[in-house]
């Protein structure tokens, strides 16, 4: 078996709502328990397990490959949901799609300030 990501734990204020705006945006289906976490499932069988933080949340990043339709409904999710995207990971450039590697890309921050990534390429791809 090759080396593989599993899953990751998630820390933050509102496990319950997190994972449910996160899942929405995203458009995957609704999030599950598992023991003390709320759980959103990718499509490549990787879990976001989200958990109650009781102090500091440190803002993390976290990436989701996407297609180019994924991308315009997620896109469309963000902008309904009156989140603010940037094209960079430093929020210099909001309101605006990046095209890095021929592909596209934005940013956005849930609640509790991790940051969020869709891209349609990999990086360096």
């Amino acid at each position: 078996m090759t080396v593989q990501l599993n899953h990751t734990i998630v820390h933050v204020k509102d496990k319950r709502a997190s994972a449910a705006l996160l899942a929405a945006i995203l458009g995957l289906p609704a999030p599950t328990s598992y023991g003390p976490f709320v759980v959103v499932q990718t499509g490549n069988g990787v879990s976001l397990d989200f958990a109650d933080e009781p102090g500091e949340v440190r803002s993390q990043h976290y990436a989701f490959l996407v297609g180019e339709d994924e991308f315009e409904a997620i896109h469309r999710r963000i902008v309904e949901h009156g989140l603010a995207y940037w094209a960079d990971p430093y929020h210099r450039r909001p309101n605006v799609i990046n095209t890095n590697d021929g592909g596209r890309g934005l940013y956005w921050s849930d609640p509790d300030g991790h940051n969020l990534e869709i891209i349609t390429r990999p990086y360096g791809g």
